[in-house]
């Protein structure tokens, strides 16, 4: 069958009303979340198609981590952070079109399917990270995103005061030259090339169309007759495109805290309004029958709850780490359903290989594939792994069984840790050693000042209160869980004894 992917960077699970069922957001279990609602129509077609998945878990954080782990079917936070494809990665559009630089013609002809990279998203193709598009039969990128180096003419152009001389002064930049009319923001150009893709690919056999949308992610800057639906004050509050990463009290005043929570919920909405325009498409070219659509994000984000906003700072708490995954399928028999199994970025992968008919790869060196095929979940209701696993490279890991989290703390020192392949630590910078047998250590870098924390989810859906000293038996077997499951997934030995658990 087709796939389509569609990953939307920083998408809260409560804001997908899939998930939240329409609630005032603080009724969706973090109670102090905004009291309005926020509709996702759009997305809920898709579940409306296909399955809701209420288990899903992140695995690499943050954008670019995430989004190695579906390319490879592997988590990279145990091996190291932020970086490109490497040079021994077996990468998914590969799997899917063959080598490179061949004639299309004859790549069908030989059985390789056809695949699209449409995205915003310009993290893949900046320093640091910039060459996931290589593998794919052919890709489109909107220009201007964010700090997207794209538009140079000296100009006077609307910036918020606290961007001027940051990174996302490139943002408003851009956007003073492409932005005219609700067309033009980013991910409406992105859905848009998706139906023009759409429409004129549709003959081709178990296509893979992958969509990479940078929304919500900051710059939060949506059309201000959406903002205007949660604070009537709109844009007269002006703040930088992007919230601070930390607790909000510290830098900002209610009035701001609520426009930026506002900036959000709308953000989400116009991203929904647009997938609507895209389902349109699919409507009229009656891809349900054959098509499974994919609708994930990378992460969540901090939008209040535990007193911050923005993600990283502290643990992978649920609003960061349970993200949303919804999954249209051509068996009508399974429209609706609701899934409790732990499904994970990884498993990606596998599936659209499944899905489009192609093969697992057998690995030389012998790396396992993390990910597992959902096409068995999705069908037959079989299970799919006892624990999901999440994190950021260097910081704290969690591991969850879907009631039961816990966020397991480093020891002191936080070593030895050990940045794994030949990649050097760009964009989110490590202090690197020298290279030696595949890895360098790094050198005296910090995990997070939060204590290891055991959350039931089951009496604390937003995991206020830290039962590790209360629950010691338990946290012990979440501990022994969380080794165990490292020794499955052949990690490095070194992560054991980083996180204390020798």
């Amino acid at each position: 069958m087709n796939v389509i992917v569609i990953i939307c960077d920083t998408l809260r699970r409560d804001h997908v009303s899939a998930y939240n069922e329409g609630k005032p957001l603080n009724e969706c279990g973090y109670p102090d979340a905004p009291s309005w609602c926020v509709l996702t129509p759009n997305m809920d077609r898709i579940a409306e198609h296909g399955l809701i998945f209420d288990n899903c878990w992140c695995g690499s954080t943050p954008c670019m981590p995430a989004r190695r782990d579906i390319y490879t079917g592997r988590y990279e936070f145990l091996e190291r952070g932020w970086g490109p494809l490497e040079e021994d990665d077996v990468d998914l559009p590969r799997l899917v079109s063959g080598p490179p630089n061949q004639s299309l013609t004859k790549a069908v002809e030989e059985g390789w399917r056809v695949s699209e990279l449409i995205t915003d998203h310009f993290h893949l193709w900046e320093q640091g990270a910039g060459n996931y598009h290589m593998g794919y039969s052919g890709f489109d990128f909107v220009r201007g995103c964010e700090a997207d180096n794209f538009i140079t003419a000296p100009v006077e152009f609307y910036c918020p005061t606290k961007d001027q001389y940051k990174k996302n002064e490139r943002h408003w930049r851009n956007i003073h030259f492409i932005r005219q009319i609700e067309d033009d923001y980013f991910c409406a150009q992105v859905l848009d090339k998706a139906s023009d893709w759409l429409t004129a690919n549709r003959s081709y056999k178990d296509f893979y169309l992958h969509l990479d949308i940078f929304d919500p992610h900051e710059p939060w800057d949506p059309p201000e007759r959406l903002l205007k639906e949660y604070d009537l004050s709109g844009y007269e509050t002006e703040l930088p495109g992007a919230a601070p990463y930390c607790e909000w009290s510290e830098s900002l005043t209610p009035e701001e805290f609520n426009n930026y929570r506002a900036r959000y919920a709308a953000k989400v909405r116009f991203l929904d309004e647009r997938i609507g325009k895209l389902l349109d498409t699919v409507d009229e070219l009656n891809l349900w029958e054959d098509t499974m659509i994919i609708l994930t994000a990378d992460h969540g984000t901090y939008n209040g709850d535990r007193g911050r906003m923005g993600k990283l700072q502290t643990h992978e708490y649920a609003s960061v780490g349970n993200i949303p995954f919804l999954v249209s399928y051509p068996d009508k028999s399974l429209h609706g359903q609701h899934r409790t199994q732990l499904v994970q970025l990884v498993d990606i992968f596998p599936t659209v290989l499944s899905a489009v008919g192609k093969q697992l790869p057998t690995l030389e060196d012998g790396k396992p594939i993390h990910g597992i095929d959902l096409i068995p979940v999705i069908e037959e209701n079989s299970s799919s792994r006892q624990f999901a696993i999440s994190g950021q490279f260097g910081k704290s890991v969690t591991i969850t069984d879907g009631t039961w989290v816990l966020h397991q703390s480093p020891i002191k020192a936080n070593k030895p840790l050990l940045w794994h392949g030949f990649a050097l630590a760009k964009f989110l910078p490590y202090p690197l050693g020298d290279f030696q047998n595949g890895k360098r250590p790094v050198i005296g870098y910090e995990s997070w000042d939060t204590p290891t924390w055991l959350s039931n989810r089951n009496v604390d859906w937003s995991e206020n209160f830290n039962l590790a000293e209360s629950h010691p038996e338990k946290l012990l077997q979440m501990q022994k869980g969380l080794k165990e499951k490292l020794i499955r997934l052949e990690a490095p030995l070194e992560q054991i004894q980083r996180l204390g658990l020798n």
